[in-house]
């Protein structure tokens, strides 16, 4: 299900922002949505897909992630476990081996090998084909040569992607990378596996997918209404607790949320605007999680203005989570103490000194600083929801510094946003937003705080001390080694404080007394677990 508005990087992009453009001030949904699937399944609000086949997907992980099985997932503690790989394994964290699990097959009967794993790689990565999904390959050698800066690719298969047998794979990235099996966790939907039927009708395998996962489809999906998954028999992970499961196709998520309270859907994520009202509305029945998310403002570190660390620490330092947190979101976020949050493996929390609210220091700093003449703008796209959030911030900063003229500025919508930010026309603060599609302090770091990250923009900062410890933690000999030097990377950044941390993002799910056993963990909302009352 797609997230909260973002700011963020292409690689993010299918976290959140597509919700945010298609579900902001449009209207409508379907009507007559509720328990079609009678006591055999149950439904599900859903934003109306791009694409259902993997790698070109940016809006349909609810549905790919029933219809495929990951090769690995990570549980809430950070361990991973398998699912149809049996192992990935590495000496010195750049050649991985990839050992399959035999005997699974897709919905169609055809076996799981390696090769569908390496056909479904290449089609990802291959320029040309222009999939969303591309740019999560980015590690594995071969990748620059599929993605040339001119011309056509001269290859169309990634050198460091070889089958070795039916169920080995041996894959050799570009540099050490020990995150490398995180990589591989439900929502990085381009490393999922195809059929050869993905390649011999792509048109209408993108509308009826065949996957290897716990559901098949029995309908191809219908624009604009959805369809029925049904439990695959043949599956040869955990069995899925409920035997269909109905997706519905909604415009406005809005609608969706008034259509779980009154029966007609069975679960519907929650929007951004409904948390203030959600646990008065459905109490027990709400599900959260803490998601692998940062919501923060970022800086206009080129500005001289903002030179001053103490400056930075002082506007951070005004401003009071806990009350923002519980008059605008219900309590739902989690106030940031740190830069990565603590769903992302191995992340400390409670390392952020100047995420702590403290009026009276933070005067003392500014005024160490040197004061603040002139307006202070919090600059953040309008129509999705923000209003709030930024109208409190800025109030808090006008109260707590006394700084007269602090103005939240909204812009017309998020292309405005997005073309002020990355034309660099934002003079004073911009909201932000990084979710990481694997639970990876390195997503995070990467993305914000180095100058190849995605989200670098978002931050304007990058520091070659940061890099060398990332680039140790990536070469770590373990996940242990690699959480230290990547904690030891963000408290690194925290010292230049070149964002403003606020609050950790969340998965938030409604649902009706129909169904139980609602999990919401670091892969989103796991809808094989869910089961049908009575």
């Amino acid at each position: 299900m797609p997230r909260s508005p973002m700011f963020t990087a292409p690689a993010s992009l299918s976290l959140a922002l597509v919700l945010a453009l298609a579900c902001s001030g449009c209207s409508g949904g379907t009507k007559d949505s509720g328990g079609s699937a009678g006591t055999r399944g149950f439904s599900v609000a859903v934003a109306e897909p791009d694409h259902l086949t993997p790698g070109r997907s940016t809006v349909g992980w609810d549905q790919l992630r029933v219809l495929f099985a990951p090769l690995v997932k990570v549980d809430a503690k950070g361990a991973i476990s398998y699912v149809q790989a049996k192992s990935v394994t590495s000496t010195d964290a750049r050649h991985w081996t990839i050992k399959l699990r035999s005997g699974w097959k897709f919905h169609n009967g055809e076996a799981v090998t390696a090769q569908s794993y390496a056909d479904a790689w290449n089609a990802t990565a291959y320029a040309p084909n222009g999939w969303a999904g591309n740019g999560q390959l980015t590690g594995i050698e071969g990748y620059a040569a599929l993605n040339p800066a001119k011309g056509k690719p001269k290859t169309k298969t990634l050198s460091g992607v070889k089958v070795v047998d039916a169920t080995t794979l041996d894959v050799t990235l570009t540099s050490p990378d020990s995150q490398f099996p995180l990589q591989l966790t439900p929502s990085q939907l381009g490393f999922y596996p195809m059929p050869k039927a993905a390649f011999t009708d792509p048109k209408g395998y993108d509308r009826k997918p065949i996957g290897n996962g716990p559901y098949r489809m029995t309908s191809a999906w219908k624009a604009d209404e959805g369809t029925t998954v049904s439990a695959y028999a043949a599956y040869r992970g955990p069995k899925p607790k409920s035997s269909e499961i109905t997706f519905k196709s909604y415009a406005d998520l809005n609608t969706a949320y008034t259509d779980v309270q009154a029966g007609n859907i069975d679960l519907a994520y929650v929007p951004v605007s409904k948390y203030g009202q959600a646990k008065a509305d459905f109490g027990d029945r709400l599900h959260t999680y803490d998601a692998p998310s940062l919501e923060f403002m970022g800086l206009p570190l080129q500005d001289r203005k903002f030179d001053d660390v103490r400056l930075r620490k002082a506007l951070s330092m005004a401003i009071d989570r806990s009350a923002v947190n519980k008059a605008i979101y219900g309590g739902l976020y989690t106030p940031a103490t740190s830069l990565t949050p603590s769903s992302e493996v191995g992340a400390e929390t409670d390392i952020c000194d100047a995420c702590a609210f403290d009026p009276a220091a933070a005067k003392k700093l500014l005024k160490e600083a040197g004061g603040w003449s002139g307006k202070l703008t919090i600059t953040y796209p309008g129509g999705l929801g923000l209003d709030e959030l930024y109208k409190a911030v800025a109030n808090q900063l006008r109260q707590n510094l006394d700084i007269p003229d602090v103005r939240a500025q909204p812009t017309a919508d998020w292309a405005e946003f997005s073309e002020k930010a990355f034309g660099g026309k934002i003079t004073g603060l911009n909201h932000a937003h990084w979710g990481a599609l694997y639970p990876s302090m390195q997503a995070t770091l990467r993305g914000i705080f180095t100058k190849a990250g995605g989200c670098q923009v978002c931050s304007h900062y990058s520091d070659g001390d940061v890099d060398k410890l990332l680039q140790q933690a990536d070469s770590a000999a373990d996940t242990t080694a690699a959480a230290k030097l990547y904690n030891e990377a963000q408290m690194r950044i925290l010292q230049d404080f070149p964002v403003i941390p606020l609050f950790y993002g969340s998965y938030i799910y409604a649902s009706t007394p129909k169904v139980t056993g609602v999990t919401v963990g670091p892969a989103d909302v796991e809808l094989s677990r869910i089961s049908v009352v009575g």
